[in-house]
């Protein structure tokens, strides 16, 4: 039984982030990004033109870190702490040119901004 459960004696609901409501889909060929307000984005692998992070001064009550895939005239966002935001770092952190140092200079961001990848 944990702490909340013995002070109150009922189980402490899990709050949902607004990151859990996005489902990012990853194919050998695209990634598709879902949320059940907004339309859904998708972009090829090989489309991909330019990779970014943006960041915002919304957190924590709004995700303020993304990771923006763009090329051909469409993309998609991912939100940091999404389902599938690692798994789409870890590949295009493998392209040729990744730049690690704005990707530092990110996450130590807390105004809005845009990086290149």
């Amino acid at each position: 039984m944990g702490v909340l459960d013995r002070l109150f004696g009922k189980k402490a609901k899990k709050t949902v982030q607004h990151e859990d409501l996005f489902d990012v889909e990853v194919t050998d060929v695209y990634i598709k990004v879902s949320h059940p307000n907004r339309p859904a984005e998708q972009i090829k692998w090989e489309d991909i033109e330019e990779i970014k992070i943006a960041t915002t001064d919304e957190g924590p009550f709004l995700p303020d870190v993304w990771l923006l895939l763009i090329g051909k005239g469409h993309g998609c966002a991912i939100p940091q702490g999404s389902k599938g935001w690692d798994i789409v770092y870890g590949i295009v952190s493998k392209y040729d040119g990744f730049h690690f140092e704005n990707a530092i200079r990110a996450a130590t961001c807390t105004e809005t901004h845009w990086f290149d990848l």
